[in-house]
C-alpha cells in the first residue's frame, strides 16, 4: 500500500539503496553513543493548542519490561475515513523531540495520531530492555567487534504485545483509517520494523530507520528475500538511511553479507515488492532519529516527500 498516493520523490535505483544498505551494516562501529540524560516534562506535561494526550501503562507478558504509552489525538476533527496513525518505538525519545510548533505543522494537511510506545523511565532509551525487545533472537559471534551481548529475542512477544493489547487500547473510542495505520523505528526499532513487516498484518505503512541489520541479524536478509509481491502487496516498507562515517567490516563474514545484501534488492525488486530507499545524505546514525521521524509523520500528515527537511 501507497502513503495516500502522494507525490513523494521516487526512489533510487537499486544501486544506492545497496550502497546505503550496505554502509548500515558495516558502519555499525562509527555509532556515537545516545545521550542518557534524564529527560524533563515534555510536550504532554506541558500542554498543546493543537493535540490533546492520553497516556496508558503496559507490562510485557513475562512482567519483566514496563511500557508507558503516550497517544496524541489531534483537536481538530477526524476526516471522513478516520485519522492516519503512526506508531513510534523509542516513545520517551520521541516525546522529547515533539513541539508544538511541529504539531501545528501536521494541521496544516491531516494530522495524524501519534503513539509513543516508551518505558517507565525519565531516561530517553531504556537500553537493555529496547535491547530485547526489538531484536529477534540474533546469530551469536563474540568474536564480531560490533557484538551486542545484551540479551535479544523478545521481538515476536513484543509485537504480539503491541498487536493485540496497546493497539487496541490506545485505539479505542478513536476514528482510525486502518488502511493508514504506520509503525516508526530507529537503529534496533529499525530492525523491529524489517521484522515486522515481514510477520505482521496488522500495520500497513512500515519505516525503518538505520536498521540494525548487522550484529548477527543478518538472517533477516535471508527472510526478506523470500517476500513475494502477492502476500506483500496491501503494506510498504520504507527504508530511511543517513551517512556513515567510517565503514569497516565487523566480523569476518562481512563480504557474505555484502553478497546477501545485493541478492536480496535485485530478488526484492524483481518480485515487485513495495520496498522504497529515502536517503538522507550528511545524516550520522544518531541524527537520523529526528530526521526520520519528522519525515515518517509528514508523510503520515499528507506532505510530501522532504517537506521540512
Amino acid at each position: 500500500m501507497s502513503l495516500r498516493k502522494f507525490c513523494f520523490a521516487s526512489p533510487p535505483k537499486g544501486r544506492i539503496f545497496i550502497a546505503a544498505l550496505v554502509s548500515t551494516l558495516y558502519g555499525i562501529n562509527a555509532y556515537a553513543r545516545p545521550d542518557m540524560r534524564p529527560l524533563g516534562p515534555n510536550i504532554a506535561d506541558r500542554g498543546s493548542a493543537y493535540y490533546h494526550f492520553n497516556v496508558a501503562y503496559f507490562d510485557s507478558l513475562d512482567g519483566e519490561r514496563h511500557y508507558k504509552v503516550w497517544t496524541a489525538i489531534p483537536n481538530a476533527a477526524p476526516p471522513a475515513q478516520g485519522y492516519p496513525i503512526l506508531y513510534a518505538l523509542d516513545g520517551n525519545a520521541v516525546m522529547d523531540r515533539l513541539s508544538d510548533s511541529l504539531l501545528e505543522t501536521f494541521t496544516q494537511k491531516t494530522p495524524p495520531v501519534i503513539v509513543a510506545i516508551g518505558y517507565q523511565t525519565n531516561l530517553p532509551f531504556e537500553q537493555p530492555a529496547r535491547a530485547y525487545d526489538y531484536r529477534p533472537k540474533v546469530e551469536e559471534n563474540p568474536a564480531d567487534a560490533g557484538w551486542d551481548r545484551r540479551k535479544s529475542g523478545g521481538s515476536e512477544a513484543f509485537r504480539r504485545l503491541l498487536e493485540n493489547t496497546i493497539v487496541e487500547k490506545v485505539e479505542r473510542g478513536i476514528a482510525i483509517n486502518p488502511q493508514q495505520r504506520a509503525i516508526w523505528g530507529h537503529s534496533y526499532g529499525g530492525l523491529f520494523i524489517i521484522d515486522a513487516w515481514l510477520a505482521s498484518s496488522r500495520f500497513q505503512i512500515y519505516f525503518s530507520a538505520s536498521p540494525s541489520l548487522g550484529r548477527g541479524n543478518a538472517s533477516l536478509l535471508a527472510k526478506m528475500a523470500a517476500a513475494k509481491a502477492d502476500a506483500f502487496n496491501r503494506k510498504s516498507l520504507y527504508l530511511m538511511e543517513g551517512a556513515v562515517a567510517t565503514q569497516r567490516a565487523s566480523s569476518a563474514g562481512a563480504e557474505e553479507i555484502r553478497g546477501s545484501v545485493l541478492q536480496t534488492v535485485s530478488l526484492l525488486k524483481k518480485n515487485g515488492v513495495a520496498v522504497n530507499w529515502w536517503p538522507y545524505p550528511g545524516l550520522s546514525h544518531g541524527e537520523m532519529f529526528s530526521a526520520s521521524l519528522q519525515s515518517a509523520l509528514l508523510a503520515m500528515s499528507g506532505f510530501p516527500r522532504g517537506s521540512g527537511n
